[in-house]
């Protein structure tokens, strides 16, 4: 049979319903503003991007989650720790040693948070990330997350005292336990957020859902009066 090299074409795609689920237009992200002040007590339904910042066992995650989940309004959290595990062959524990691998998965994991932030802001949704950050490294630690996420983020240093972050990291299991020595030494530098500017909430005494509240009324004031940093 004689063929002429020409394939016939393919049919035309069928139109896609704007309802159809995976269509939806989502607005691009960019780096967060500075939000707007809520008019009531509270955060209210400001929509804003938190970094709370302490030392391995200062409760950041778990205050971030029911923080997050109280709000009236979405809000989303995301954790620096559980992102870099998203690696799951080839992960660069660090504290097998901090090394290039190590460094260069935790700024990946840094930028992945911060476009996550980015994205949820831009469609509405408020989000608050977690991690350790040193005051003594502000270019890879607090100004690098002020780099991924824009100027609008808010900071809030979660800072209990040494015995009480020593007996909530015992009670950790696996790669997020560490040795005692680790946590002394981790905590002594995050002392240096005090005189930064920054607010630092002392938690040794508070609950999870009260620590949650205070932090939520240091936003609000942070909201009406940004901290410089």
């Amino acid at each position: 049979m004689r063929t002429t090299g020409i394939e016939p074409s393919a049919a035309a795609p069928a139109p896609v319903s704007r309802e159809t689920t995976g269509h939806i237009q989502l607005p691009p992200g960019g780096p967060v503003a500075l939000p707007v002040p809520p008019a009531g007590p509270g955060t209210g339904t400001a929509t804003l991007a938190v970094l709370l910042i302490g030392p391995a066992g200062a409760g950041k995650t778990t205050v971030a989650k029911l923080w997050a989940a109280r709000r009236r309004v979405p809000t989303a959290h995301v954790s620096l720790d559980d992102v870099r595990e998203w690696v799951c062959s080839g992960f660069a524990d660090p504290q097998a040693g901090w090394n290039d691998q190590s460094e260069a998965q935790y700024r990946l994991a840094r930028r992945t948070c911060g476009f996550a932030a980015r994205n949820f802001l831009a469609n509405g949704i408020s989000c608050i990330l977690d991690d350790a950050v040193f005051p003594d490294r502000p270019v890879v630690g607090l100004g690098g997350w002020k780099r991924h996420v824009g100027p609008g983020l808010l900071p809030v240093v979660l800072l209990p005292g040494l015995e009480v972050v020593l007996e909530r990291n015992a009670a950790r299991s696996g790669n997020r336990r560490l040795s005692d020595e680790e946590v002394a030494r981790i905590h002594g530098r995050m002392a240096g957020w005090y005189g930064s500017g920054l607010p630092i909430i002392d938690n040794s005494t508070y609950d999870v859902e009260t620590t949650a509240r205070v932090l939520d009324d240091i936003l609000a004031r942070s909201l009406a009066s940004p901290p410089a940093w």
